[in-house]
């Protein structure tokens, strides 16, 4: 296959998709990852893709934000690591069973695969805002589960606005497990929607320890409403698609970090 050949398959699934890394296409095209970046740098510089680390997006899809069912099916298999590691920082480790603590649990995919993974014998205090979250929790007789309302957005599930933001703001946890659509130490953590930023930015608030879930693919993407700083977060829990340099640099910046 010659280069614009390629160069047209990956711009293909990059709308199709959302996003392309590096390394899958190097593979599925048998070519090195160096000449995938060539082709990347070269869409990105007709002004059809925007590079992000590891790959790539189509142009003008920084704000693109996909629906629940199609982003629980990227990087599924991190995802799932990242929330079984997660079960360590519940209060009283061991998935949280005997322990009298509190959990807040943003709205994310992650956060829901977290909330699967706790054992029904868990004896928790939970708050969230995030309907499939409170969803895979309900049956669990062990937990005081607080369901936090508001005006429900349709793509995340997640409720937002004055009502949420009050209810946070009279709460005091000891964990919260906070979701991102972007990450990095020079571009803090970023959304698109400005109503899920203000969500956040209350969670960062209402908790003493922040746990980030996000997987790598993640890393280096910025959104519109940024609401925070990475240094806000106490421990980030991804994948090892991060590399070691790039967790080194995170570290240094005051954040602990497990690749899962």
């Amino acid at each position: 296959m010659y280069a614009p050949e390629r160069q047209q398959e990956i711009l293909r699934l990059a709308r199709e998709g959302g996003r392309v890394d590096v390394l899958s296409l190097a593979e599925e095209f048998q070519v090195t990852a160096e000449t995938v970046r060539r082709d990347l740098k070269a869409l990105d510089r007709a002004g059809l893709v925007r590079r992000v680390h590891g790959g790539a997006i189509p142009a003008g899809r920084l704000d693109f934000e996909p629906d629940l069912a199609e982003r629980d099916a990227v990087a599924a298999d991190e995802k799932q690591r990242i929330a079984r590691a997660a079960l360590a920082e519940l209060p009283g480790g061991e998935g949280g069973i005997g322990s009298s603590g509190s959990v807040i649990l943003d709205a994310g995919t992650t956060a829901a695969r977290l909330a699967a993974e706790i054992p029904l014998e868990a004896e928790l205090t939970v708050v969230t805002h995030g309907l499939p979250v409170a969803a895979r929790l309900a049956d669990h007789p062990g937990l005081t589960l607080h369901l936090v309302g508001g005006r429900i957005r349709h793509r995340t599930r997640a409720a937002v606005d004055d009502w949420a933001l009050r209810a946070y703001r009279e709460i005091n946890a000891d964990v919260l497990f906070l979701a991102t659509n972007g990450f990095s130490p020079e571009g803090g953590l970023t959304t698109p929607d400005l109503a899920e930023a203000a969500v956040k930015r209350a969670l960062i608030a209402a908790a003493r320890r922040v746990v980030l879930l996000a997987d790598s693919a993640k890393y280096g993407q910025q959104h519109f409403a940024r609401f925070g700083e990475l240094s806000d977060v106490d421990l980030l829990i991804t994948d090892t698609g991060l590399s070691p340099d790039d967790a080194l640099a995170i570290e240094r910046a005051g954040t602990e970090v497990v690749r899962a």
